[in-house]
């Protein structure tokens, strides 16, 4: 196997640094840019701060297991509710309810007991509640609410429940098994939202992120926010006396996933978007006329068909891009645009979540795919003997073109670049399972 003019396998890095594997000149090192601290998930399964401009190196794997560090790459969110950081303080507690403080892999949250049973989420005898969250809602536009649920007992069951004001006034909530065997009913509904999706996503020993998305159909106004045990996840009613479960770390955010954990206290926060880019001419990582890119990501999230930037290298015109494609449900798509009108466009099959192996070879009329060993789709093989021209600019996880976005809102483990195009059994090799 031929070795790479670029491999980076996220590992060293120094304040605004991330550092390549090859070369070792420099040339390959990648600025980091993140003006405010983010969480990730350590070696230890617990969710920490990073200061801002450090590579957040996160452990996260599915099924609440701690897997091998990838580079989670994540755009611009804000978190609205309130002293998030620790359910215990600036919360009410139900009347019916007793509860302590208790870790959930790094975040303090709250262990409620019922301790009067005949109540529920929507009475305040029955929920912990945080008033004065005051976020904005605008009509059309997507949210998703999250939480930790942690099992500190027998009982499963765990709820939200929200006040919206304003044109889309209403009760808005939502019932989370985290038995194993997911239910999707909903407690409560409005007229203010629709396409309303829910989640169950183990994050360590019975500790889940459960989470909902949806989108306003008119504009409104969180003010508070509630959590409880609950009978049910189509009732609102706590539990027999004695049930316990513990939350932590609610999250509203806008976008259709839940990102990593934005900590608050008696103000919402901003988590600024993180971009890996090499500035500059990347000629000597990457080839003209002939080339190949591997690619190996930790996917958790699938978002459909947004476009979303794995490898992206040049300019408008004149790129090389790999990553999700736009319009294409869950499908990787290579892109290949020279300034003279060459073009190569491959497409794989959908994914599903875990680790995606991808490799790309480019050649005039000779260009293929590969996705966890499975050749992709050849829409246009297109003849490009001009070659590209002299490509400037390389990022990882978003846009290489600063009006576009396109972030990867997940986690990198490698990538690698050639100067030649490997063969097919080459490629193959590389992204078999």
């Amino acid at each position: 196997m031929p070795t790479p003019s670029l491999l980076i396998v996220p590992a060293r890095f120094k304040s605004g640094k991330l550092y390549s594997q090859i070369p070792t000149s420099g040339a390959g090192d990648f600025t980091v840019n993140r003006a405010t601290a983010a969480t990730r998930m350590n070696a230890s399964g617990f969710i920490e701060s990073v200061a801002s401009g450090i590579p957040r190196l996160d452990y996260f794997a599915s099924g609440g297991t701690v897997g091998c560090p990838a580079l989670l790459v994540e755009p611009s969110a804000a978190n609205g509710i309130l002293n998030s950081t620790d359910t215990t303080t600036s919360w009410t507690l139900g009347a019916n309810l007793t509860r302590g403080a208790i870790d959930v892999i790094g975040v303090l949250g709250t262990n409620l007991t019922v301790a009067v049973s005949g109540s529920g989420i929507n009475l305040a005898a029955g929920r912990i509640a945080r008033s004065g969250n005051n976020v904005a809602l605008a009509s059309g536009s997507t949210y998703t609410i999250s939480f930790f649920v942690k099992k500190t007992g027998t009982h499963t069951i765990g709820g939200y429940y929200a006040l919206i004001t304003g044109a889309a006034s209403g009760n808005l909530g939502a019932g989370f098994d985290v038995s194993g065997s997911f239910s999707s009913g909903s407690i409560f509904d409005t007229a203010g939202t629709t396409n309303r999706i829910r989640r169950v996503e183990q994050w360590g020993t019975d500790v889940f992120c459960c989470s909902e998305t949806f989108t306003m159909t008119a504009s409104g106004t969180l003010t508070s926010f509630f959590l409880a045990p609950v009978a049910g996840v189509t009732s609102s009613s706590n539990p027999t006396a004695g049930s316990q479960l513990g939350f932590a770390a609610p999250q509203i955010e806008l976008g259709s996933v839940p990102t990593s954990f934005i900590p608050t206290t008696t103000a919402s926060v901003t988590r600024n978007a993180e971009e890996f880019a090499v500035s500059g001419a990347v000629s000597g990582s990457i080839g003209q006329t002939e080339g190949s890119i591997y690619a190996e990501v930790n996917i958790q999230k699938l978002l459909g068909a947004t476009q979303r930037a794995i490898v992206d290298i040049g300019q408008s015109g004149n790129r090389l891009f790999l990553g999700y494609g736009n319009g294409l449900t869950n499908q990787i798509r290579f892109l290949l645009q020279t300034s003279l009108g060459g073009l190569v466009d491959i497409n794989s099959s959908a994914t599903s979540t875990g680790t995606i192996k991808i490799a790309v070879g480019y050649k005039n009329n000779d260009s293929i795919m590969y996705v966890n060993g499975v050749s992709g789709t050849v829409l246009s093989n297109d003849n490009f003997t001009s070659s590209l021209n002299a490509l400037t600019g390389l990022s990882i996880g978003s846009s290489n073109i600063v009006s576009e976005t396109h972030f990867l809102n997940d986690r990198i483990r490698a990538v690698a670049l050639y100067t030649t195009r490997l063969t097919n059994a080459q490629l193959a090799s590389l992204t078999s399972p």
